[in-house]
């Protein structure tokens, strides 16, 4: 059992902050492993603070925030489990890639660069930001009610407002716009993995069914591209949407992707 992962990295998403794994962290905890939840750069403060000061969210870039991860990562005295959720979700493909972390899981994961499937829920989700390219210079917020379609659509309309409140902050409309952007520009981009890495993590991918930001259908395409020899999987929750980590029975989806990460981590 020792040579087993001890630590658990959880990496959150846009539009929401470290604080969107609350549940998770004591769930872990509470079976003994050492939980870290590290924010982007510049994300050291609390939701509250981050709604006041923009140019926080604005000065980020992917490199800064792999960058940063790393540098959390590599302080471990062994290689820990990586689990992401949503962009979090392409950062730990990114991870993996780069030779980090004993196994990963990514929830209701972005895609990584190549990943053409676009349903029509997810441009609706993202109109927000991609309206205008002047966007790419801001960070844009969602409206409660672009809130509830894009992240809390399973959720009753109590508990969306509730949740938006908790762990709603602008997203960084630059970043948005370049992974939208990748797939037509010459040369690798921020958000590239090489899919046919050998020596890559396992990984896995949690979908919910009902998910509108990122649909499955962009997970199962996610998937397919990877042709390298690793373990690389893919499981549908039925029922759930996008802020998969707070809806109503999360805790059995923590369990499974745990037990998952623990049978298979290197």
């Amino acid at each position: 059992m020792t040579d087993k992962p001890d630590t658990i990295v959880l990496v959150h998403g846009f539009w929401v902050t470290p604080r969107s794994w609350e549940n998770w962290i004591t769930f872990y905890e509470q079976q003994g492993y050492r939980v870290i939840a590290p924010g982007y750069p510049g994300f050291d403060i609390e939701v509250e603070a981050l709604r006041a000061r923009p140019e926080v969210i604005t000065a980020l870039t992917v490199p800064a925030i792999i960058e940063h991860l790393e540098s959390v990562i590599a302080a471990l005295p062994k290689p820990p489990i990586i689990m992401g959720h949503s962009a979090g979700g392409a950062f730990t493909q990114i991870l993996l890639d780069h030779g980090y972390g004993a196994a990963g899981v990514a929830l209701n994961s972005a895609p990584t660069e190549g990943v053409h499937v676009v349903p029509f829920s997810q441009v609706k989700s993202t109109f927000p930001v991609l309206r205008s390219p002047a966007n790419r210079h801001r960070a844009i917020g969602l409206t409660p009610e672009e809130w509830k379609y894009a992240f809390t659509n399973t959720f009753s309309d109590e508990e969306a407002a509730a949740l938006y409140e908790r762990y709603h902050i602008p997203a960084n409309g630059g970043i948005l716009w370049g992974s939208v952007l990748a797939n037509f520009q010459p040369g690798h981009q921020d958000t590239w993995v090489d899919y046919r890495n050998d020596d890559r993590a396992p990984l896995l991918f949690i979908s919910g069914s009902e998910d509108h930001i990122m649909p499955p259908a962009v997970q199962r395409s996610n998937v397919r591209h990877y042709t390298s020899n690793t373990v690389t999987e893919h499981i549908e929750y039925d029922g759930y949407g996008h802020l998969l980590p707070a809806q109503k029975g999360w805790q059995d989806i923590a369990c499974f992707a745990l037990d998952w990460a623990l049978r298979y981590a290197r």
